[in-house]
């Protein structure tokens, strides 16, 4: 990487020690759940930053586009590169929620929610039982936990609701309430609604681009987000839109219905004498 050039993104916590990245060569670009992941190399490597080194870590939140075209607008970044085409990579975020940042490779105390990821929903270690078992450990509504990425990797708000629609679950239904059934039915939905999406390029709503400018072709596959006041395609309710984990939802009031977490058996209110619960 030749130089960085902050067009309209002053340093900061999204942007953090960008410059250590001039000199260094890219070596490759991964992925976990929806942040990119370019681990670099010195051009002339130490033995300390052979076994070490840092990594440029993009994470495009809502609006940001990662190009080798120059944006019109909202250019925030411009990464200039060698050694051929393209010779440079453009930064542009509309609502600026993303994030270009170098780290010490493997270093994510800065970014917890990659810290804390769980797995990639497409691969084999994204099991039913592990699945059930990172669910059990929250009571939080289960489209608010799959947003958290603990559970699984990748899931978003549009890919949620689609998912938990599949499923037949309510949004707000607490993940621990799900049933053993339930869990296997969210799990396969995830998957298969993702591998979809893959498939067609993801979902272009408003900003959304494929690294070659092109727009995601799944916004027409959607059964359940955006679709408020329209007929489920499963059973013809009206579907609703509500708020949970303050993002926009959409379910099905029929098909999707809210499960409770059970309590106990022979558990005594508070207050009431022992013999009195035996009776």
């Amino acid at each position: 990487m030749l130089a960085v050039e902050r067009v309209d993104a002053p340093p900061g916590p999204k942007t953090a020690d960008l410059e250590r990245a001039v000199g260094q060569r890219i070596q490759a670009v991964t992925r976990r759940g929806k942040f990119l992941l370019l681990p670099l190399r010195p051009a002339s490597p130490t033995p300390a930053a052979a076994s070490g080194g840092d990594e440029l870590v993009v994470h495009l939140g809502m609006t940001g586009v990662l190009s080798p075209r120059r944006p019109a607008a909202h250019l925030r970044l411009v990464l200039r590169l060698d050694g051929g085409a393209p010779d440079a990579l453009y930064v542009q975020d509309a609502r600026r929620f993303g994030r270009v940042l170098v780290v010490p490779k493997g270093d994510y105390r800065a970014l917890p929610t990659l810290a804390a990821m769980g797995p990639e929903p497409l691969e084999d270690d994204f099991t039913v039982a592990a699945f059930a078992a990172a669910l059990a450990r929250s009571t939080q509504p289960v489209k608010a936990y799959l947003l958290s990425q603990r559970p699984v990797a990748g899931v978003g708000n549009i890919y949620a609701d689609e998912a938990l629609w599949r499923a037949r679950i309510h949004p707000a239904s607490p993940a621990r309430a799900l049933s053993r059934p339930k869990v296997r039915a969210l799990h396969a939905a995830i998957r298969e609604v993702l591998a979809a999406a893959v498939a067609l390029q993801g979902t272009t709503l408003y900003d959304y681009r494929t690294v070659n400018g092109e727009v995601g072709a799944y916004l027409d596959e959607l059964d359940a987000y955006g679709h408020e006041g329209d007929p489920c395609p499963r059973c013809g309710t009206p579907l609703l839109r509500s708020v949970v984990g303050q993002r926009g939802t959409h379910h099905c009031p029929r098909c999707q219905r809210r499960a409770r977490v059970r309590r106990g058996r022979g558990r005594r209110r508070p207050g009431r004498p022992a013999a009195e619960a035996a009776r």
